[in-house]
């Protein structure tokens, strides 16, 4: 049975052994569904000969923030969320990290679950678990406390196989430098004059009702955040949608309004929805807001996109790597239409951008291999029908 830490001068203890370690493997259980921060709800660590879960409803994780700013490598696996518990929970993320995941992808494993990696590697598996379970109760059962331990039992161990694999195909540097754009990601930086676009209902209001909807989702973002519940709690999307159609100006009309009720209206909500859809109703015309997109290419530059996105497919195929982690179609157009981004620097730069910038500049030709294969190749500058 893993230890289960519920004491603070044992979770201190703990963290003075993980400040000395050179690298330690995390995992962390949470819960969203109620609200709008994540909340942690179980804290998993495992280093050397020794591993422990920590309870994060008994003790404080401040104190954690010491093992995060260390020279210690954090080896988590599809650690994206974890990172932004983290960096909630202890206000900072690991100083190293190394994604197991991430890493898989570069040994032409997609997207590959923590499980199909141990099955792979280690020809191990780990205790099933119900995937919908709630870790917020107390006290944990032992087969919650076994599954969660299994997320971190044999990270290290894994770490070992997949690097020994990645140094043998020259791709460590590749991973680790991923792993380092994974770890600067902005995370818990949710724009509310954005909101707006992620309701589907609001893309196709136009004029007036678009400005109102604006308005009404970043009040609608800014309570959420406030109140720390889910943003539908606040307000539905329909009645939102319904109020920017509509513009109710009193709060009898604001009743009138399909999808809500007292409780949307309540601790003076509903004069606050009165000024959003008053301030949208006043503001200038402006654009509409757009979900972010490479900027239009060129008419010339076009079909080079459907070209250069099959011949990254076959790239991908030939080195044996994910090709999501090698590039996007937006990559690819990004790169085309000026843009900064991943196919600009460090190993894609080299592996796609380069060979991309000749293929467009006239000096490399995409062909068939007699074999069904693309193969870019040095242009002849000799055309068949001459």
């Amino acid at each position: 049975m893993p230890r289960l830490i519920t004491d603070q001068a044992e979770f201190e203890a703990v963290i003075a052994q993980l400040i000395e370690v050179d690298r330690y493997g995390l995992d962390t259980e949470f819960h969203r569904e109620r609200t709008y921060y994540p909340h942690v709800a179980l804290v998993q660590l495992a280093w050397a000969d020794d591993l422990v879960l920590v309870d994060p409803l008994a003790v404080d994780l401040a104190p954690f923030v010491a093992v995060l700013e260390s020279d210690a490598t954090c080896i988590l696996h599809a650690g994206l969320q974890d990172l932004e518990v983290l960096e909630l929970a202890c206000g900072t993320v690991p100083s190293k990290l190394f994604d197991t995941q991430i890493a898989a992808g570069f040994l032409g494993m997609a997207t590959g679950s923590l499980v199909s990696l141990l099955d792979r590697f280690l020809n191990t598996t780990i205790p099933k678990g119900d995937r919908l379970t709630d870790w917020l109760q107390r006290p944990l059962t032992d087969d919650q406390l076994d599954y969660a331990a299994g997320d971190v039992l044999h990270l290290l161990e894994l770490t070992d196989v997949i690097t020994a694999d990645l140094e043998e195909m020259g791709r460590l540097e590749w991973a680790m430098q991923e792993c380092e754009l994974a770890r600067q990601r902005p995370r818990n930086r949710r724009v509310p004059e954005e909101a707006v676009l992620r309701i589907k209902e609001a893309r196709n209001l136009k004029g007036k009702a678009q400005r109102v909807a604006t308005e009404l989702a970043a009040w609608r973002e800014r309570r959420a955040a406030t109140l720390d519940v889910p943003v539908r709690q606040v307000l539905p999307d329909i009645a939102l949608v319904a109020m920017s159609q509509q513009t109710p100006t009193t709060i009898d009309g604001l009743k009138k309004i399909r999808g809500i009720d007292g409780r949307h209206m309540r601790n003076g909500a509903d004069r606050e929805l009165l000024t959003a859809i008053t301030a949208g109703i006043n503001a200038p015309n402006v654009k509409e807001p757009s979900t972010p997109r490479t900027p239009d290419l060129p008419r010339e530059l076009r079909p080079v996109v459907t070209l250069v996105t099959a011949w990254i497919s076959q790239l991908a195929r030939d080195h044996k790597l994910d090709p999501a982690l090698l590039a996007t179609r937006a990559d690819v157009e990004g790169l085309l239409g000026g843009d900064s981004g991943r196919l600009h620097e460090g190993w894609r730069a080299d592996l796609v951008g380069e060979p991309i910038r000749q293929l467009v500049g006239g000096n490399a030709a995409l062909a068939f291999d007699g074999d069904g294969r693309l193969s870019l190749e040095a242009r002849s500058h000799q055309p068949l029908n001459s």
